[in-house]
């Protein structure tokens, strides 16, 4: 397992808000990555899988919300039952 920290924290969609992620978890081969997340509107800090989270719209390099999936704005449960 290693922790490293952002420096500087990055913007993320997360199915929690938009947040500034300070940490990068990984905990092997076998697992998906953990970002540690400060939600902005909420003030809240999640650790949200990597397939949960997006890079933060970014007018300046043309990236627009429109690319966010439809899974990241349904959040995690929607995901768990199409795999069903």
């Amino acid at each position: 397992m290693s922790v490293t920290r952002l420096d500087p924290p990055i913007w993320l969609d997360t199915p929690h808000g938009q947040g500034l992620c300070h940490f990068l978890i990984d905990y092997g081969i076998e697992s998906d990555l953990v970002w540690v997340c400060f939600i902005t509107d909420t003030r809240e800090i999640w650790s949200v899988s990597n397939w949960d989270v997006r890079a933060a719209r970014n007018i300046t390099i043309g990236r627009g919300e429109k690319d966010a999936p439809r899974r990241l704005k349904e959040g995690r449960a929607s995901r768990k039952r199409k795999a069903s």
